[in-house]
């Protein structure tokens, strides 16, 4: 038989006492048991919930199974709610709650994705793709004894439509680096926005400009990764620093980083690149670079419909780059042709 634990006195209000089973049972009345002081040597008494028991008989008439299975109906009680759930359901009804993260991916019905993109936006070997990328451009720039000359002009195109007139294609990196823009818009404009970016980070942790070589390496890495995953991009980096000079790279959406004396890149290149080679030299003069660069472009946008709009000029020294207009090709055109008397295929004669 268990016996009490602690002494009676400590009990107020009790009135009864009982044995059943095993168990020694004290019924309580008013006030719980006062909690003892802890330097008090009286161990702590355990109180459990009182149930009244019902009448036994003698415990010797009764087989020893049929004792047990007494006690445990009179002191048990019946199943929670979610004591009757099954470790399986409880385990779903919390997912059910609260769902993971799915991994499942959505993937097109298709073989390669890199063909089905190129069938999709290729407009020269598919003239009716539904996906128009506004691409359509003329972009140089050269290098000579005073710096690096970059034109542009500024039509973007989206199938046979013009989208705009007014395009800046020409990405200000730095104070002493320009990007061009060809090909995509949205992808020129947002991997020479990020170089611009890693310049900047460059220059901060190593308390010098960066190097035209250094920035052209990071953009060819940077593309290179996308390979084949639709990216389109023909864009040269063009700056002057004291350790290179002048210097000029050519970089696309494959990883192709190229150093040269001049590029032309885009769909009036064709028209640009007979005007360059006709007349490009290194010990050019100020003046005629920038002469020779605005009749490039114009050559282009008078004799390709993906080319037009303006020409954006810029001159690129050592201390930096410097803007040298935004101007309409028409007056251009007209001036170039009176003074000169250049597209000859163009009659001044209204009558």
């Amino acid at each position: 038989m268990a016996r009490a634990f602690g002494d009676a006195s400590l009990l107020p209000e009790a009135v009864s006492s009982r044995v059943v089973g095993d168990f020694h049972i004290t019924k309580h009345i008013k006030h719980p048991s006062p909690r003892p002081h802890h330097h008090s040597s009286t161990p702590l008494r355990l109180h459990y919930p009182y149930r009244r028991p019902s009448p036994l008989p003698p415990l010797h008439s009764q087989p020893h199974s049929a004792t047990m299975d007494s006690l445990v109906a009179q002191y048990s009680r019946p199943a929670t709610e979610t004591e009757i759930f099954q470790d399986d359901e409880i385990a779903q009804l919390e997912n059910d709650l609260a769902p993971s993260l799915s991994l499942k991916f959505a993937m097109p019905p298709i073989a390669s994705s890199q063909q089905w993109l190129r069938a999709m936006t290729d407009d020269h070997s598919n003239p009716n793709c539904p996906i128009k990328i506004a691409h359509g451009t003329t972009t140089l720039a050269f290098r000579f004894k005073g710096g690096i000359i970059v034109a542009t002009d500024s039509r973007a195109t989206a199938g046979n439509w013009i989208a705009s007139q007014t395009v800046k294609k020409v990405i200000e990196i730095n104070s002493a680096l320009l990007g061009t823009m060809a090909g995509g818009a949205a992808d020129c404009q947002y991997w020479l926005a990020y170089l611009g970016m890693q310049c900047r980070l460059h220059e901060l942790r190593h308390k010098r400009r960066i190097t035209v070589c250094a920035a052209s390496k990071i953009l060819a890495n940077l593309v290179y990764s996308y390979k084949g995953m639709g990216l389109s991009m023909g864009t040269m980096c063009a700056g002057v620093t004291p350790s290179e000079g002048p210097a000029l790279y050519y970089i696309d959406s494959d990883g192709t980083r190229l150093a040269g004396n001049l590029f032309c890149v885009g769909s009036g290149q064709t028209f640009a690149y007979g005007v360059l080679d006709a007349e490009y030299k290194y010990d050019l003069e100020d003046e005629e670079a920038l002469e020779l660069g605005r009749r490039s472009i114009l050559a282009a946008t008078h004799r390709d419909a993906f080319s037009g709009g303006y020409i954006n000029l810029y001159h690129v020294k050592e201390a930096g780059w410097v803007k040298h207009g935004f101007n309409d090709t028409n007056p251009i055109f007209w001036k170039t042709k009176l003074e000169k008397g250049e597209f000859s295929n163009v009659t001044a004669d209204l009558d």
